[in-house]
């Protein structure tokens, strides 16, 4: 019997024994299961900075977890060593992860480094026993939600960074994948209420300024308040490529900035990541990690952000 798998935009029909497009998934005995389930590839501390989150719970730590797989196949990937394969490790209890965060007083989980759309089954049980304790859940993913996936996980979810990678046959010959099915996830998670920054890592050569302006037009329309734009580096199929310049960056910066999305952020680059109010452009944060007040203190503009 064929099985159609909801995780993901791909929604893949599975044969017994057939895994899904992402490697994680398998239809055995008649039900689609996870292969690889609670085997975490990754456990650490990062600053909440380092996701990118620069408007959430601001100067913070976060516990980072990860399985291994993903539903894209992205000739840049810059974790393709967890995500493009699938990892076998020992399995970790899901309740362990908020356990952990009470116990060394950290805020919250993320759950992040390669596609936790391919492992939700657990990072739900995560995210369930985490709020169930007061501890935050961040979502770090490429955003190619199913509608159900939406349901199930926006609920659970406190802050997500969502990748958008480029325009359309960007997605289709870089990714293997597509754009609608992100836009659709980014419109539906501002649209809930969300905490939700944007993240575009910019390879020079292939966007340039006419995408950044498509995209940053794309992002205003549905609401979104933060947007990264990072540096490329050679990494999986792409090393032959130049790193993506720190000139090229600032220009696509200053591109960006014309879009009205109030926050606008350089990511991997020497260049400090400052802060200005919207409204007034009183400088609020000279570079993070700092703390970002609630509130501009020279006018009153209230800042966009979890702060407490």
């Amino acid at each position: 019997m064929r099985l159609s798998c909801d995780f993901c935009f791909r929604r893949c029909c599975l044969s017994e024994g057939q895994k899904g497009y992402c490697g994680a998934r398998e239809n055995i005995e008649g039900k689609i299961v996870s292969v690889n389930y609670g085997q975490l590839v990754s456990l650490a501390l990062d600053p909440v900075e380092k996701k990118p989150l620069y408007h959430f719970l601001p100067h913070t730590k976060t516990l980072s977890v990860s399985e291994s797989g993903c539903n894209y196949s992205c000739l840049f990937c810059q974790n393709w060593q967890i995500s493009q394969k699938i990892v076998k490790e020992e399995e970790t209890d899901p309740s362990s992860l908020a356990a952990y965060c009470l116990r060394y007083g950290v805020p919250s989980v993320s759950y992040t480094y390669s596609e936790p759309l391919v492992w939700q089954d657990y990072m739900i049980c995560a995210a369930e026993e985490a709020k169930k304790t007061g501890v935050r859940n961040i979502m770090v993913t490429n955003g190619s939600f199913s509608c159900e996936a939406l349901e199930r996980i926006v609920p659970l979810v406190d802050a997500f960074n969502v990748d958008l990678k480029g325009d359309d046959e960007f997605y289709k010959n870089i990714c293997k994948a597509s754009l609608q099915p992100v836009l659709d996830g980014i419109e539906y998670i501002v649209n809930h209420g969300r905490h939700i920054e944007v993240t575009t890592m910019l390879i020079e050569g292939m966007h340039d300024e006419k995408m950044v302006r498509m995209l940053g037009s794309l992002l205003r329309e549905r609401g979104v308040r933060v947007w990264h734009l990072s540096r490329f580096f050679p990494r999986y199929r792409m090393k032959d490529r130049k790193e993506t310049s720190e000139a090229f960056l600032s220009s696509m910066l200053t591109v960006a900035k014309e879009s009205g999305i109030p926050y606008i952020y350089g990511g991997n680059t020497m260049t400090p990541a400052v802060t200005v109010c919207p409204h007034c452009g009183r400088v609020l944060r000279d570079d993070v990690p700092q703390m970002l007040p609630s509130s501009c203190p020279e006018c009153g503009e209230t800042v966009y952000g979890v702060f407490a």
